[in-house]
């Protein structure tokens, strides 16, 4: 994966915040998601417009994790948000 790209988050996924839980409902697909709060906060970088790489190093900051394991689950997050159409990378 690109980490110097950024994720264009879909227009028909409207998100709401539920106690720890960042809630997403895909208006396109009628589906919706529950992220982390990890995964939360990697949305809200996303929507920032923060590259891939910037979100690992702000992150990094945040968090107790190993650089490999916090790509890896970027990773894993973005590839699921694509599949679903509800993200796409952007150069």
């Amino acid at each position: 994966m690109n980490f110097n790209a950024t994720v264009r988050l879909s227009s028909d996924a409207l998100t709401q915040q539920v106690g720890e839980e960042l809630v997403i409902l895909d208006l396109g697909g009628e589906a919706y998601f529950g992220l982390d709060p990890v995964g939360a906060r990697i949305w809200r970088l996303m929507e920032e417009g923060h590259t891939l790489a910037a979100i690992v190093e702000t992150l990094l900051e945040e968090y107790d994790v190993t650089e490999a394991v916090l790509r890896a689950d970027i990773e894993s997050l973005v590839n699921n948000l694509v599949e679903h159409r509800l993200a796409s990378l952007a150069p």
